[in-house]
């Protein structure tokens, strides 16, 4: 299985699909504004429409606070099964599924997701997975690293 996304940031759809996947589409509220930092232009669940095959599922990201990495997180609920999406070091983010890890994917947020998979993924793990990275991005830098940053330029 292999996903194809269609991500547009400016105008705040992106679309996965592939051959056996289900077809995952995240829409930003149209006419709201684009956020400089997230690819598809929001952290504000309101303002964000997630569908799976069609079927609406619901998507809760975290607001992405300065200095912990989990303030990135972000959890999906679709057909019945739970997702989270967390930063686990400065260039990827852990997927879990039911509170269990099943990988490990990396996106700059250009819309190219690359992915390692602790076993073989099922059709809608590969698919959510793929575009909640390719949406948001993944990674972060530790909390000591931003406080020192912070701190750097209040002294500085």
């Amino acid at each position: 299985m292999r996903a194809k996304v269609a991500l547009d940031g400016t105008a705040g759809t992106l679309r996965v699909s592939g051959d056996g996947l289900p077809v995952v589409e995240l829409v930003r509220a149209a006419g709201t504004p684009a956020d400089a930092h997230t690819p598809i232009g929001t952290r504000r669940a309101a303002l964000l429409t997630l569908t799976v095959d069609g079927v609406p599922a619901k998507i809760r990201p975290a607001r992405g606070r300065l200095l912990v990495r989990r303030s990135y997180r972000v959890d999906v609920r679709a057909g019945g099964v739970r997702y989270r999406l967390v930063p686990c070091s400065y260039e990827e983010s852990r997927l879990s599924r039911g509170g269990r890890r099943i990988g490990t994917l990396t996106s700059s947020g250009d819309g190219r997701v690359t992915d390692e998979w602790d076993a073989g993924p099922a059709p809608l793990d590969l698919a959510v997975g793929t575009a909640l990275a390719a949406a948001f991005g993944t990674g972060a830098a530790p909390w000591w690293e931003t406080l020192g940053d912070i701190v750097g330029e209040l002294l500085g």
